[in-house]
Order: C-alpha cells, then sequence, then structure tokens
C-alpha cells in the first residue's frame, strides 16, 4: 500500500510539472527556454537522490570515518563533464565562462566547506535533501537564500567586485599562450582544459585517497582472503578498482550527471542560437518584463548546472516586496536582475532538483518530513548562511565554483576546492569536538 501511494505521489509531482511546461509553453514560445532548466533540474534532482550526491558528505565521511565513496562519485562526474564540455567547446556549442581568478576562491570555499559540513549538506545536496523532506536542509536553503541577498546589497560588496573581483585575470588553461600555441585549433581544449586541469589533478586525488584512507584496508582483507603477505603491483591496481567500485550506485551517478551536465550546455546553447540571445534577459525584454532584468538588459542565465545566484534572486525579490530597494547594487543592479520568480530561469533549476529528488525519494520509499529540533536548527541555519557568504566571496558554490569551473579548465576551481576541503576539515574537527563535549557534560550529570 505504501509503495503504490508513494508511486501515486511521485506521478503527482510529475504531472504538476509537466501542467506547469505545457502553460509556459502556450503562454510564450520563448518560455520553452524555462522549460528546458526545469527538466534538468528535475534530471539532476534524481541522479543526485539516487546517488546520495553530496559534496559536505564526501569530506565528511572521509575525514571523520575514512569512507571515500563520494569524493570517488564526484572525480567521476567532474572527468565526464570535462570530456564532454571539450569536445562541445571544440564545436562551438559551450557556454561556460570562467570565474575571476584570485585568493578570494580559497577563502570563499573555507566559509563555504564550513558551513556545508554543519548544514549536513551542500548547495546541491541541501536541494536535493529538501526534495527529501528533510527540515534542517530547509533551513540551511532558507540561510543561503537570505545571506546572499544581505551581503550582496552593502557598498562593501560592490568594493569587492569593482575594486578587486572585475581586475582579476579570468583564464582556462586551453586559452593560454603555452597551450594554445603547443596544441592549436580544437586540441587545446582537450589537452588544457580535460588532460592538464581535470585529469592529471584528479588522478592525484584519486591517489591520495586511496593511500591515505583505502589502501590499508583493502589489502589487509586482500591478504586475509588471498592468505599471503605480499603486496604486488596487480594488488595495487586492484585496490585502486575497489577504491573507483565502492559504491556502484555512486559511480553510476557520477558518470550520468557528467552526460547530463554535458547534456544540459549542448541544450541550452542551443536554445541560445535558436532565438538569437545570449540571455533569457534579452527575451524577457522582448516580451515586456523590462522590469525583471538588469540594467545590462540581463538576468542570471548560467547556461549550465548552477545554485545559489538563483537563491540569492529569491532573497532579493523578498525583501523588494518588503519595500526595499536590491537594485542599487552590482550584483542585482547591473549583473543579474531581480526578475519575478516565476519568469526566473536558474530557479526553476533548482526547483526541479527538488522536485526530481522527491520523486526519486518517494519511489526508493526515502521520502520523509523529518522537523529539525534543538541544535539541528542551530546548524541549518548556521550552515546555510555559511553557505551563502562563501559563495559570494568566491562568486560560486560546490557545483559553479568548483565542479563546472574545474571541468570547463579554470584552475580557480582547484583553488575553491583547496579551501572548501580545508573548510570542511576545521569543521568535522569542530563537530568532534563539540559531540565529545557534550558528552562528557552527560556523564557528569548522570
Amino acid at each position: 500500500m505504501e509503495e503504490k501511494r508513494n508511486a501515486i505521489c511521485a506521478f503527482i509531482v510529475a504531472g504538476v510539472l509537466i501542467l506547469i511546461s505545457l502553460l509556459y509553453y502556450e503562454a510564450n514560445v520563448y518560455y520553452i527556454y524555462l522549460v528546458v532548466y526545469i527538466w534538468f533540474g528535475v534530471a539532476y534532482g534524481l541522479l543526485l537522490q539516487y546517488g546520495r550526491f553530496c559534496f559536505a558528505s564526501a569530506f565528511r565521511d572521509l575525514f571523520a570515518i575514512g569512507v571515500p565513496r563520494m569524493i570517488v562519485g564526484i572525480i567521476i562526474a567532474m572527468t565526464v563533464f570535462s570530456l564532454v564540455t571539450a569536445l562541445l567547446t571544440a564545436n562551438k556549442m559551450g557556454t561556460f565562462h570562467p570565474g575571476p581568478l584570485g585568493i578570494h576562491e580559497v577563502i570563499g570555499g573555507f566559509i563555504f566547506g564550513i558551513g556545508m559540513v554543519l548544514a549536513g549538506g551542500c548547495a546541491s545536496g541541501t536541494l536535493y535533501k529538501t526534495g527529501e523532506g528533510n527540515g534542517t536542509s530547509l533551513l540551511a536553503l532558507l540561510g543561503i537564500v537570505f545571506s546572499q541577498a544581505i551581503l550582496v546589497n552593502t557598498s562593501l560588496f560592490d568594493k569587492f567586485l569593482k575594486g578587486y573581483a572585475f581586475k582579476l585575470p579570468t583564464i582556462t588553461l586551453a586559452k593560454t599562450k603555452v597551450i594554445s600555441e603547443m596544441f592549436p585549433g580544437s586540441a587545446k581544449y582537450f589537452v588544457g582544459n580535460f588532460l592538464i586541469n581535470t585529469v592529471i589533478p584528479s588522478i592525484l586525488l584519486i591517489l591520495v585517497v586511496y593511500l591515505f584512507w583505502f589502501r590499508k584496508g583493502f589489502m589487509k582483507r586482500r591478504m586475509k582472503k588471498k592468505k599471503t603477505g605480499g603486496k604486488t603491483l596487480g594488488g595495487e591496481f586492484a585496490g585502486l578498482w575497489g577504491l573507483m567500485m565502492a559504491s556502484k550506485r555512486t559511480s553510476i551517478a557520477g558518470v550520468l550527471i557528467g552526460i547530463v551536465s554535458g547534456l544540459h550546455v549542448w541544450t541550452m546553447k542551443g536554445m541560445q542560437v535558436k532565438f538569437g540571445a545570449s540571455n533569457f534577459g534579452y527575451l524577457l525584454t522582448r516580451m515586456g518584463h523590462v522590469a525583471d532584468v538588469s540594467s545590462r538588459g540581463t538576468v542570471f542565465d548560467p547556461g549550465y548546472w548552477y545554485i545559489t545566484t538563483q537563491e540569492a534572486q529569491v532573497g532579493a525579490w523578498v525583501f523588494e516586496k518588503l519595500g526595499f530597494n536590491m537594485r542599487h547594487n552590482v550584483f542585482f543592479g547591473v549583473m543579474n536582475g531581480v526578475p519575478e520568480l516565476w519568469r526566473n530561469p536558474a530557479l526553476w533549476m533548482s526547483i526541479g532538483i527538488i522536485g526530481g529528488s522527491m520523486m526519486m525519494a518517494l519511489l526508493n520509499k526515502e521520502f520523509a518530513i523529518k522537523l529539525p529540533k534543538g541544535e539541528l536548527i542551530v546548524w541549518g541555519l548556521l550552515g546555510g548562511i555559511g553557505m551563502g557568504i562563501g559563495a559570494r566571496v568566491a562568486l560560486g558554490c560546490n557545483i559553479g565554483a568548483f565542479f563546472i569551473r574545474i571541468a570547463g579548465g579554470d584552475p580557480g576551481g582547484w583553488l575553491f576546492g583547496i579551501g572548501m576541503v580545508l573548510g570542511s576539515y576545521v569543521s568535522v574537527k569542530f563537530f568532534n569536538w563539540w559531540t565529545a563535549r557534550k558528552m562528557a557534560t552527560e556523564m557528569e550529570a548522570f
């Protein structure tokens, strides 16, 4: 009975999204642009929930209990996406644009890493866990929404953008002089962006994880099973393969996320070519929704998987409805606009992620309303605020500043990754201390 009820609820969620898509298409053909974002969001949500795909759990599990399965899944997804991105870019079908390269990426990543472990989910993980009914993740999402909106509406953030970030170089390895001269034509994208920026560092990262967290346990189990004492080269390769296949579900999800991310880029580029507009803001202007766009006539429209900026726009929209001016700043007023929620393309991707996750959770019997209590309320809100602040400082989150940038050939993605790892480590150590302190206090009372 429960299985049937869950299936019906999943179909209802899908039906609502289909109905919304049809209504948009009926209203104006330009809204097919939004529909594409909706359904790629659904695809991400389905896969994230299926693979339990979360950057926070990746580093938390590694540092706290030595489990590396999620790190492997992330690397697989990133490598597959990087290959597809190189292929698309070589054929002039890419939408990727690198971010400013600087120390702010490490600092922002550090703050973000602390926040995501506190909240129990990264930016993408917060969305899919909200779709599962997790109340703590919903609180974290609210923290992300409003912390960003408040921060970017300050003069300090304007100074950060105009006086620092906008003066920094934006590069991909394929466009550097050395790579472009040594490997002219399409080859530079595969060598610079894919091989040097993604594959080689990923292999090194896999080796580090294998040597420090996986090898000892694997060799112990292998020697016990085979009753041999030697460690051979074949055994090492078997260990590396065992690491890659530690969770087949996560690895499969990683491959599919990489492919879907690439298809998303290809489809969005096709939409831009079809409508003769590189940004949805230009289509909104054609439809007469001038109030939605920035002073440049644009809205936030990344053209690929991205989280956090659209959430910041939700916060700005709420504050505007309360009477605050949220456009006298660079972030909203000049760059991203504050569109009505129902005309916000990237926001529909986030809604799609929640919907896709909800469907998969229902079908897997993993959907449950979990209301946060006590400390979880504090951790959820603080973690969300930390992620929001970190994302704005780094100009991106675990998806936009790490996953997407690395795959696209931007070395700054690794800077964010370094900060995110360090922040996660600090947060895990804090939780270990907090738990030990709490247990000691309870034992004293006992």
